[in-house]
């Protein structure tokens, strides 16, 4: 990622969190990414990808530039459930269902993707997510993992997801300062 497009995204990180990307944060991240990842996280304790006609209600949630209007939710262990997400902030979002562990590892991917310039603050770099970057000693890097969704200001994203065993989830936004300014919420999967 460039300079300028760091500084942008982190000025922007400050001005509407409060949070300040610290360089030896970010390169921790770097240092320790991965440079690809799993799909979905343990399957049994989190799901997996549901039809939309197995769907048992429809969710949803609106999100704004520090939060998600919903903090938890309660679903049964097999349920399927239609999320609709409507981005009303004015920066790029994600909603990733995963554990805590999960979101920690996609987390750096993420720092990666933003510090590679395929993820902007208020978008997805089209031209840079279909790039190679094994030039750039990166391995596989997409987002087009089956339990997560990115939502670019004013757009609406859905994601249809089935539960897994009883477990305590999360959903969050796991763009680089956002689940830390608290772009997260419970969800309880009771048996």
């Amino acid at each position: 990622m460039t300079r300028t497009v760091y500084k942008t995204l982190r000025a922007a990180l400050v001005a509407c969190f409060g949070l300040a990307l610290l360089p030896g944060h970010v390169q921790a991240q770097r240092d320790h990414a991965q440079h690809g990842h799993d799909a979905a996280p343990t399957a049994a304790a989190v799901g997996h990808p549901g039809k939309a006609t197995a769907t048992t209600r429809t969710v949803q949630i609106e999100l704004g530039d520090t939060f998600f209007g919903l903090e938890k939710l309660a679903v049964k262990a097999g349920e399927t459930v239609r999320f609709v997400i409507v981005n009303k902030g004015e920066f790029l979002h994600e909603f990733n269902i995963g554990t805590p562990a999960s979101h920690a590892e996609h987390q750096k991917m993420m720092a990666m993707m933003v510090d590679h310039g395929m993820l902007t603050a208020t978008g997805i770099n089209k031209e840079m997510a279909g790039m190679d970057h094994s030039a750039m000693g990166m391995g596989h890097m997409d987002h087009k993992d089956a339990n997560s969704i990115l939502i670019e200001p004013g757009q609406t994203g859905e994601l249809v997801w089935t539960f897994g065993d009883a477990a305590t989830l999360e959903f969050a936004c796991n763009v680089p300062g956002h689940y830390e300014a608290g772009m997260v919420g419970k969800i309880s999967v009771a048996k």
